[in-house]
């Protein structure tokens, strides 16, 4: 194959034109580098965007590729692949990392794959995204050398022989008792001399040795080895001896990918029919651990080396502020504690939304292997564009009685619920203002009855806090103020299984001291906030904001339940004066 084109694609019918699994070995002329990924026909097709790009497919006779090159149009639901800011146009170009695989492998010069895809599934060839796609391209099936009837006949040839066998000994068996009684000899006659011989003296014998009898020890014999001989032939036999076998093609170094459409729903979901047939599941539960591993790496090290830019490769929204300002801080103050890190594993729950289009949204559960006793911690992931990475929006600890409700398997996904959604108990983008009301007036506010009080730790802190912030001020020449108000990050929600979401939103939870005379200075509370503020005092009123990223539990309009506070965390974001 010779084209230019820096992207070469293999569609499942292709691969899928023979019987076995794939075996595929691409390989450069100039030992550039080559990478070979595999992921659903429409997402490679949404990861090209407008590139254009080489369609192998087989001749006529099925025996050699035809390349031919294809210019893609332009999708009304699919955004361009310009590069956001801050990212090449070489690293956006280049397919290697991409969350959209469901598999992938990079090698130097050469790379062989085996693989089992269904015919959904496409495979798409490339060096780094700019070099042309490398040129050498096989692709083999295994043949066919497996034998399914030799199994039957085996077994049918043996059951003869066996019935051969006791045909014989009955025909033996059936000869002797045909033969009837045997004729007595005569009396000895008498001699000349008219005297009668002398009786035979009878043969000693040893006490204890049996009589001749019948002889039924060879007989026996026969049966023995003839079920020995079953036993050896038919272990013998490997799948591939009998109708249905299995592939003869080795499964250690193949991997297997189960068909993606066509999912079926499971008791708790709406039955469709096939003309309104659900998307497809954004990604699948291995590409979620594999994404989540990844976001953890990157984590660490961002997190090690205070590095902001690498953080935004993984982080956006209510999550990253949080990041971004933690870096800050301990820029100067080292030994504060960190941000709490995203953990890899094991992954407690993988609810993809259902969609074709962008941007895609997942929620992940995450428990953490090194400290068990800490809380899951639960993740809004964010996919903007087919080239871009999902990004954390939201990063919440579970609290210790929330009990996730009913929702899809990951094979099916999810819907998600528009934030202005009218058939929710309340609508997500009014949720932090609600939620913000009851932190500030308690019982007395005009939402308190619609939500959970039992179980929402958040409020108790919060009323601690700000009680021991009122009772340090007494008699002193300042004053507080509290107040809440909706964060900036986007409302993300989930549908569950019984009409009801599960929903992400912020809160800003504003505190300010005043000083109430001239002479008065408010001093910070904490290295933290003295760190932000750049000061360890100031004559003007201090005002401190604390973001919490909030997942509820929010049911359908017409339910009787509550909504419910899932988990939470929570963050300064900012330390400032102002008048």
């Amino acid at each position: 194959m010779s084209s230019s084109e820096p992207y070469t694609v293999i569609g499942g019918s292709v691969l899928t034109s023979h019987e076995g699994r794939q075996s595929l070995s691409v390989s450069s002329d100039n030992g550039e580098k080559v990478f070979v990924g595999y992921g659903r026909t429409s997402n490679v097709e949404a990861w090209l965007g407008q590139s254009p790009y080489n369609q192998l497919s087989l001749n006529k006779q099925g025996t050699e590729l035809v390349s031919k090159v294809r210019t893609p149009e332009v999708k009304d639901n699919i955004p361009g692949s310009t590069p956001p800011e801050g990212v090449s146009a070489a690293a956006w170009a280049n397919p290697a990392g991409s969350d959209m695989w469901l598999g992938e492998k990079t090698e130097e010069g050469a790379a062989i794959s085996t693989i089992a895809v269904p015919e959904d599934v496409s495979v798409i060839i490339a060096s780094d995204g700019t070099a042309p796609a490398p040129s050498n391209i096989r692709i083999t099936w295994p043949l066919d050398n497996s034998t399914p009837w030799a199994g039957p006949l085996i077994v049918a040839g043996l059951a003869f022989l066996l019935l051969g066998i006791v045909l014989y000994l009955l025909g033996v068996r059936h000869m002797r008792k045909s033969r009837g009684p045997r004729r007595k000899s005569l009396a000895p006659l008498p001699d000349e001399e008219g005297s009668m011989k002398l009786p035979r003296v009878r043969k000693y014998r040893p006490e204890g040795q049996a009589s001749p009898g019948r002889r039924f020890g060879k007989r026996s014999m026969v049966i023995a080895p003839l079920g020995l001989v079953t036993v050896l032939a038919l272990s013998g036999c490997s799948p591939a001896y009998w109708p249905g076998g299995a592939d003869p093609t080795p499964e250690s170094d193949t991997v297997s990918v189960e068909p993606l459409a066509g999912a079926t729903p499971s008791a708790s979901a709406s039955a469709t029919t096939d003309a309104d047939a659900l998307p497809n599941p954004v990604i699948t539960v291995p590409q979620a651990e594999r994404i989540i591993e990844r976001i953890s790496v990157t984590t660490h090290d961002a997190d090690q080396n205070l590095n902001l830019d690498l953080a935004k490769t993984r982080f956006a929204g209510p999550a990253l502020t949080e990041r971004e300002v933690s870096y800050k801080i301990r820029a100067t103050k080292p030994d504060l504690a960190p941000v709490t890190p995203v953990p890899g594993s094991p992954l407690r729950l993988t609810l993809p939304q259902a969609t074709d289009g962008w941007p895609r949204t997942v929620l992940a559960v995450v428990a953490d292997n090194e400290d068990k006793e800490l809380a899951p911690t639960a993740l809004m992931l964010v996919q903007d564009s087919p080239r871009a990475n999902y990004v954390v929006h939201y990063a919440t600890r579970l609290e210790p009685k929330a009990t996730i409700p009913d929702v899809a398997s990951a094979a099916i996904g999810a819907a998600s619920v528009p934030a202005d959604s009218a058939f929710l108990a309340m609508a997500p983008d009014q949720l932090a203002a609600a939620y913000g009301d009851i932190l500030t007036n308690g019982d007395q506010s005009q939402y308190y009855a619609q939500f959970a009080a039992d179980g929402d730790s958040l409020r108790t802190q919060i009323k601690k806090f700000r009680d021991d912030v009122t009772a340090s001020l007494t008699d002193k020449a300042a004053s507080a103020e509290f107040r809440t108000e909706a964060g900036t990050g986007k409302p993300l929600a989930l549908a569950t299984n019984d009409s009801g979401a599960i929903v992400a939103v912020s809160l800003h939870d504003i505190v300010k001291v005043s000083p109430t005379n001239a002479d008065a200075k408010v001093k910070p509370s904490g290295e933290a906030v003295a760190a932000l503020l750049g000061a360890a005092e100031t004559a003007k009123p201090l005002q401190t904001t604390y973001e919490e990223q909030l997942l509820f539990y929010v049911p359908a309009k017409d339910s009787t339940e509550k909504i419910t506070l899932l988990g939470f965390s929570q963050a300064l974001i900012k330390a400032e004066e102002v008048q």
